[in-house]
């Protein structure tokens, strides 16, 4: 592939936002086939496969990802570059892309990102969710600044991946009123056979919640378990069951979710990771970041 092209490029961006080729379609008033056939195409142009089929519905691939995060730069300079010959102000600023591990809780991560939008300098934020090891590995090809994750890049990401802990803190359980003043005396023995919405097995925060719960001797009654945080509190506030999270936000979950805090558990530490490559050490949007984490939010 000894030259971009543009047009395949494009077609790919479109499919890829629109999370399909019929909505791609759509949105560009073409025929199907002249999608598809452009799109595999490109795939042939580049080496690789794009997309695979998940479900009813197309996936990236890990490359396909990378290609999706080149084309959002590419593409948003164009808009940029139009806006200027029209003679409107891009307004562009510095640019801060972010990969954020779909088991940390959306409100720490908002926590811990919003101070990059707070300096002189106006920020560009782009954020994606994924698993910790997808964005691990696109943050070693510099497809994204840093990934925000509770567990450290281990050492197969690569020898220029740098892990920052950007800070601790204890768990407390939520509940509704109801379910906090059936469960708030005697805590924690209160929580044995208490009814649990838990995250996945495949988190840091449920390994050592079941370690505790083995060392306190208590079995809780799990109703679901759910991968996404907010997807869990949604469930909680429903009063489906307990749930836990880290106290750092605890506030600001009580306030959302219309919870109450029942106990906290201080054995069970959350720890937060900022994981950059050694180029993108002198970002100032990076910086901000690391610094007020530590010497604020935790």
């Amino acid at each position: 592939m000894e030259q971009l092209n543009y047009k395949h490029l494009y077609y790919f961006w479109n499919v890829a936002k629109e999370g399909g080729i019929s909505r791609a379609c759509e949105k560009l008033h073409l025929a199907q086939p002249t999608i598809s056939g452009q799109l595999a195409v490109f795939e042939q142009e580049i080496g690789e496969k794009l997309f695979y089929k998940n479900g009813r519905k197309l996936a990236l691939t890990d490359t396909g990802r990378a290609v999706f995060h080149y084309a959002e730069e590419i593409f948003a300079l164009g808009r940029e570059l139009t806006n200027t010959l029209k003679g409107r102000p891009a307004g562009r600023g510095l640019r801060l892309s972010v990969g954020v591990a779909d088991a940390l809780p959306k409100l720490v991560a908002y926590r811990l990102i919003e101070p990059a939008l707070h300096l002189a300098e106006p920020v560009q934020l782009l954020c994606y969710e994924d698993k910790a090891e997808r964005l691990l590995a696109e943050i070693s090809l510099h497809g994204i600044d840093m990934v925000l994750s509770d567990v450290p890049a281990p050492p197969s990401t690569g020898a220029h991946a740098f892990n920052h802990l950007l800070g601790e803190c204890a768990v407390a359980v939520f509940g509704i009123r109801p379910l906090a003043a059936r469960y708030a005396e005697d805590f924690p023995r209160s929580l044995d056979g208490a009814p649990f919405l838990l995250p996945t097995a495949n988190t840091a925060l449920r390994r050592s919640l079941d370690q505790w719960f083995d060392a306190e001797g208590l079995h809780a009654e799990i109703k679901a378990e759910i991968e996404d945080s907010a997807l869990l509190k949604t469930f909680a506030s429903a009063g489906v069951g307990l749930f836990v999270a880290p106290v750092v936000v605890e506030h600001e979950i009580q306030r959302q979710y219309n919870v109450q805090v029942i106990g906290r558990i201080d054995a069970v530490q959350e720890r937060y990771y900022a994981v950059t490559m050694s180029r993108r050490l002198k970002h100032p949007a990076v910086s901000a970041i690391l610094d007020n984490a530590r010497a604020s939010l935790f």
